[in-house]
């Protein structure tokens, strides 16, 4: 219960912080940024305080881990993925403009409007 009443309060600062974002519209860009990034961080600090923002905090823990076991590609790896993949789209775009070419003479044979 405790925690739906964490989980209320920092909606209402995200709330806060959106709202100030439009009541200091005579303020600076600067300032009203810093409103809202300002009720988005005490609505992450409250949260954080509750059973929901401990398990998404060893969740982010445990993504961060996961991304770091990844092997990835090297640049060479890279640029050749990169060409065989242009060379795929180039192949498949002749490919299709000849099928839809055939198909457009045939039915237009077929229709008896060849020229």
């Amino acid at each position: 219960m405790a925690d739906n009443f964490k989980l209320l309060a920092a909606g209402l600062l995200i709330a806060a912080g959106i709202a100030g974002f439009y009541l200091f519209s005579d303020m600076p860009t600067v300032v009203r940024v810093v409103s809202v990034l300002a009720g988005l961080g005490a609505a992450a600090g409250v949260a954080w305080f509750t059973e929901p923002g401990r398990r998404f905090f060893a969740f982010s823990q445990d993504a961060v881990t996961e991304a770091r076991k990844v092997v990835w590609p090297t640049r060479k790896e890279t640029m050749q993925m990169t060409g065989v993949v242009i060379l795929f789209v180039i192949v498949m775009a002749l490919f299709l403009w000849i099928v839809d070419g055939t198909l457009t003479w045939l039915v237009q044979l077929l229709m008896g409007r060849s020229e």
